[in-house]
């Protein structure tokens, strides 16, 4: 029996978050399967860092970690796991590199939907842009990456990520409730249910908008694999 390797340590905890991969993962081909898990793993690691509750500075040292390694492997150079698999691909990982620390900037509350969505703007074009050399395909659509971003925000961090202008006066559960579900039915507004891009990214992001639906009518998450391949099928065809 193999011991399980830091990469796959990193591959596995993406994997975890995400168990409707298992079975939507079959619509990508096998030799394919491990690079794009490595990608998105490592878009986790950006989201986390956006998502950061408490003292940000961890995070932010962080965040100028991975700026640092993804500048170097232009060179090509890398330390971690994911960038022996990642860094050899000739992506624009300098440009990416450059959008991170907006990240900081897009941890505050938005003013509206709207600056929401321009807050993650550059890093969003930064990722659709490497994105389409790593999986290949035609290039993602950068507002569509920045909407799965904020859909995976207010999953993670509730009330918080809710911009100011959805906040009702009132406080209390009711209220949050209300804005979190009012903000979950903008981002699916904004989300087509043709998402632009290479297949892994049709699929994650149709993956993404199946968890977001519940948010947004006030129900329980959770869906039947049998859903979760039929919609996986879906977004594949494009």
């Amino acid at each position: 029996m193999s011991t399980p390797t830091a990469l796959d340590s990193f591959l596995d905890k993406w994997r975890q978050r995400w168990p409707e991969w298992a079975v939507a993962e079959v619509f990508v081909p096998q030799a394919e399967r491990d690079r794009v898990v490595a990608w998105f793993a490592l878009l986790q690691e950006f989201d986390d860092i956006l998502n950061i509750a408490g003292d940000p500075l961890p995070a932010d040292a962080k965040l100028g970690w991975w700026a640092t390694e993804l500048a170097d492997w232009a060179g090509p150079r890398s330390r971690p796991p994911l960038g022996r698999m990642l860094e050899p691909v000739p992506a624009p990982w300098d440009r990416l590199a450059a959008a991170l620390p907006d990240l900081v900037a897009a941890r505050g509350r938005a003013a509206d939907p709207e600056g929401a969505v321009a807050a993650l703007s550059r890093y969003a074009t930064a990722v659709a842009e490497v994105e389409a050399v790593v999986l290949g395909g035609p290039v993602a659509e950068a507002e569509q990456i920045a909407v799965q971003v904020l859909a995976g925000r207010l999953s993670e961090l509730g009330q918080a990520a809710v911009p100011q202008s959805l906040l009702g006066g009132d406080s209390g559960t009711a209220q949050a409730e209300r804005a979190q579900r009012s903000w979950a039915g903008v981002l699916l507004s904004r989300w087509h249910g043709r998402v632009p891009g290479a297949v892994p990214r049709r699929i994650w992001a149709a993956l993404a908008r199946g968890r977001l639906r519940p948010q947004a009518a006030g129900r329980s998450a959770g869906a039947h694999p049998l859903r979760i391949l039929w919609s996986a099928w879906r977004a594949a065809r494009g």
